[in-house]
């Protein structure tokens, strides 16, 4: 199992190492404990980016997924999820709003992204809830 956490200062606070035990934690609760995964803690600003090249939505978000698991050369992927980028700016917010502490917040985004790599999505009824619950077992998980 590979997490590679990635982000800059200036950024608010969250502990990294506990970021990357609990990443590997939420991969051992999916059954990827041999995958890698790479995790990009970002600004605002870049997730806006992010979220307006990719999604063509303007503006800011919490968490984007980037799968690597579908389409083309899967043979050349090797064990590589994806990537999860997470804007703490706002997580911040939402951890206020929640009266969460960051690092918790973080890790709910975390498990949101990583299931969404796994291919988990909640567009329609059926699947929202299906994601719901498998985030909260990933949380009792990690927790544990």
């Amino acid at each position: 199992m590979t997490v590679r956490l990635m982000g800059r200062r200036g950024l608010p606070r969250v502990d990294r190492r506990r970021l990357r035990r609990r990443a590997g934690a939420i991969l051992r609760a999916i059954d990827r404990a041999d995958a890698e995964l790479s995790v990009a803690l970002v600004d605002d600003a870049a997730i806006a980016d992010l979220n307006e090249r990719y999604r063509g939505i303007a503006g800011p978000t919490d968490v984007l997924s980037f799968s690597l698991i579908d389409g083309p050369y899967p043979e050349r992927r090797g064990d590589l999820l994806g990537d999860v980028v997470v804007s703490l700016e706002t997580a911040e917010r939402q951890a206020r709003r929640g009266r969460r502490e960051l690092d918790e917040e973080v890790l709910r985004l975390l498990i949101h992204g990583v299931l969404h790599l796994v291919g988990h999505d909640h567009q329609e009824r059926v699947e929202a809830r299906a994601m719901r619950a498998e985030e909260r077992r990933v949380l009792r998980a990690v927790a544990s």
